[in-house]
């Protein structure tokens, strides 16, 4: 993505809770019955009414006929939850559409590693999200264009995954940046509102910790939950292309820098020990159970947790979603982003069919609703009822740029992962010496791909 300036709540957030149906002409459906002419070329030269005519029904004679969707498809996720619940139900709709194709869905945990493994040896599934590490330039490699699913014009972030002007990945949806609480666990704790403040956040962790229950969950051996704390440095950066400015520097890693000014948050609930009590044995799926039911408080992710607290047992009306406060101004803050990315492979055998299931899923699965997303298309808007708590904090609100080839090439020499960072900075003694020592990994990962 090329936004590089501050985005108007309205504008953004906005973006798909007030949106109107003004970008939401339904065009390009490759998958409809191809139009045809009463009459073949050889009826209408016969018949002979008309000369213009004639090369009118001549013309519409020779069009393409459209692709026929048949066939069968794999598509990969990250979603191990859904794997045998509503994504099947996915394919078996797409499948009473199109009933010469089938669709078979494969669940994957590890998901960038293994995907990153199979682009290696071109045994990719016909559908399946990039991993971030991809470099746009490397798109055409391994994907097909999407230009022809007429979706071009309807779609948020459509600049991120494109190369040499044409489109290569459809994001699932966005999420902003937030806390999820379970509002009966902070009801308990005597907090009557959620903070607005950073030393108000803290005072209500000690209020949680009083009434015996955890503030905050880390997930800090599943890992991966710790991007959040990376996305929130953009914040304190005020730059939407944090990571691609990181990329034109040789020590990114400040003291006081939006790094470490965001993971001493982080740090201090650690320290303060307002986080699980054995951050070694904490799991994801567990930890929604424990939000769910009000062992722990808070979560700090997208707002696309809020519907898997629901899931776990909580009353929908009992979780609530509000932005992280950073510090004591009282000024609300936010960071959106975008998630995955649908890809299609370039060797798939059914391409049209695995373009068709890519189509569905961003305009008639409903996934993005039912993710809790934001949704990518410009014309719907989003059913998250959390969102509207969420906005009514006033927050400003920053668009996240896509990361460009510059800081992929760096990251991925380094192999600079930002939620190992998260993990490093609040378990080292010195907080400094980490940071010091990724500076240094940087600057030799960046002189070594000549950035």
């Amino acid at each position: 993505m090329k936004k590089k300036q501050f985005i108007s709540t309205m504008a953004v957030l906005g973006l798909a809770m007030t949106m109107a149906a003004g970008c939401g002409s339904n065009s390009g459906n490759n998958e409809g019955t191809p139009a045809a002419s009463n009459n073949k070329t050889d009826n209408a030269a016969a018949t002979n009414t008309s000369g213009n005519a004639a090369a009118t029904n001549a013309a519409a004679s020779e069009e393409p006929a459209a692709p026929k969707i048949a066939g069968k498809v794999v598509f990969t996720t990250n979603r191990t939850d859904l794997v045998d619940t509503e994504l099947k139900n996915y394919a078996a709709k797409f499948h009473e559409k199109y009933p010469d194709a089938t669709v078979e869905i494969e669940a994957i945990k590890d998901y960038d590693q293994t995907t990153k493994i199979r682009m290696a040896s071109n045994e990719l599934a016909d559908i399946s999200l990039i991993p971030g590490t991809v470099k746009n330039s490397d798109l055409p490699n391994f994907y097909l264009p999407l230009d022809d699913l007429g979706l071009n014009d309807r779609i948020y972030f459509k600049d991120n995954r494109s190369q040499d002007g044409k489109l290569y990945g459809i994001s699932s949806g966005s999420a902003a940046m937030g806390v999820t609480y379970n509002k009966k666990a902070f009801a308990q704790a005597g907090i009557t509102a959620v903070p607005k403040t950073l030393d108000e956040l803290y005072a209500a962790a000690e209020k949680l910790k009083a009434a015996g229950i955890i503030p905050l969950a880390t997930n800090f051996k599943d890992k991966w939950p710790l991007y959040g704390w990376d996305q929130e440095a953009f914040i304190f950066a005020g730059d939407p292309s944090l990571h691609n400015t990181m990329a034109t520097q040789d020590e990114p890693f400040a003291v006081d820098g939006p790094h470490w000014q965001a993971f001493s948050i982080l740090k201090k609930m650690v320290d303060g020990g307002y986080v699980e009590k054995d951050l070694m044995s904490t799991n994801w799926e567990g930890s929604k159970k424990d939000v769910a039911s009000g062992k722990i408080a808070m979560f700090l992710l997208g707002n696309w947790v809020v519907p898997q607290v629901v899931d776990n047992g909580a009353a929908a009306e009992d979780v609530g979603f509000f932005p992280l406060p950073l510090d004591n101004s009282g000024e609300a803050k936010v960071i959106l982003a975008s998630d995955y990315y649908y890809g299609v492979d370039k060797n798939s055998e059914n391409p049209e069919t695995a373009k068709a299931f890519l189509k569905f899923l961003i305009e008639e699965s409903g996934y993005d609703d039912y993710a809790g997303f934001i949704p990518v298309l410009k014309d719907k808007k989003p059913k998250l009822a959390q969102l509207n708590e969420f906005m009514a904090t006033n927050p400003k609100v920053i668009e996240m740029a896509a990361e460009n080839d510059d800081y992929l090439a760096i990251a991925n020499k380094m192999q600079f992962d930002t939620s190992a960072f998260a993990q490093d900075a609040i378990m080292g003694k010195d907080m400094k010496a980490v940071f010091d020592s990724y500076n240094k990994k940087w600057k030799d990962a960046k002189a070594s791909v000549g950035k």
